[in-house]
């Protein structure tokens, strides 16, 4: 059995990957500010987002619900049976 040398088990990057290249172009702080904003990510299912065309339909159609929910609903449901 083959043990691996202990830099070996370190650098597990590829050889052929050049990260200094790779890392170089990177601007530090870039999405701070909307950091700072706030934000709130919600990860739909796939066969809910289908029915969207866009971040802004999705947006409506939560609005949408939010004043559903502030109609009276109007006290307990009567049985149809007597």
């Amino acid at each position: 059995m083959k043990t691996k040398l202990k830099d070996e088990k370190a650098d597990e990057l590829r050889s052929e990957y050049d990260l200094a290249a790779l890392l170089k172009e990177g601007v530090r702080g870039k999405y701070a500010k909307r950091y700072e904003n706030g934000t709130n990510l919600v990860l739909l299912s796939p066969d809910v987002a289908r029915n969207f065309a866009s971040d802004e339909a999705v947006n409506e159609a939560l609005r949408l619900v939010i004043q559903l929910k502030k109609i009276p609903s109007g006290g307990k449901r009567r049985s149809a049976v007597a």
